[in-house]
């Protein structure tokens, strides 16, 4: 299996914005987030992936077809200074539990070297498995986990858990 992670180009655009509405739906199960009037979710800051130098944007192919996306910038979700925040992270259902995350979050860290932030909802379980298992896994445990961070609600009101390592 052949994994790779290929900058998203603004000729992608729709491409990106069609598997962000999968990934906001499957995720508003956890902050019961509602469509808009087009009965689309949206997604705020996609232009700004190719009008602002702060934010990257990668698909993530499996043996040459789309399997998801990882999404960086460098706003932080919490008052402690970083250099970068995984700010969007999907894998269709048909390629999960096979490495493809876990191959594909490794690399970007790996891209982007400094002090990272991460912000989960602890309300979806199997991220909240994922994340502690790949964090811990790639820091060799070096790394803070702040449950219910304060200032960082989801649409539900649920607080984020946001880790912090460098890579």
């Amino acid at each position: 299996m052949q994994i790779e992670l290929v900058p998203v180009t603004r000729d992608e655009k729709e491409i990106l914005a069609n598997l962000l509405e999968k990934y906001n739906f499957e995720f508003s199960q956890y902050d019961n987030r509602d469509v808009n009037k087009l009965g689309l979710y949206g997604y705020d800051y996609l232009d700004c992936y190719w009008t602002e130098n702060s934010r990257w944007a990668y698909f993530i192919n499996v043996d040459g077809k789309l399997a998801g996306f990882i999404m960086v910038n460098d706003y932080p979700e919490a008052e402690e200074k970083t250099d970068y925040s995984l700010s969007e992270f999907f894998i269709l259902y048909k390629y999960r539990r096979l490495g493809v995350g876990r191959f594909a979050v490794k690399k970007i860290f790996g891209m982007f070297k400094g002090k990272w932030q991460l912000k989960r909802h602890p309300k979806n379980i199997s991220s909240v498995f994922f994340w502690d298992n790949v964090i811990n896994e790639y820091t060799q445990g070096k790394y803070k986990l702040i449950k219910s961070y304060p200032g960082s609600a989801y649409e539900d009101g649920t607080l984020g858990d946001i880790f912090f390592f460098e890579t």
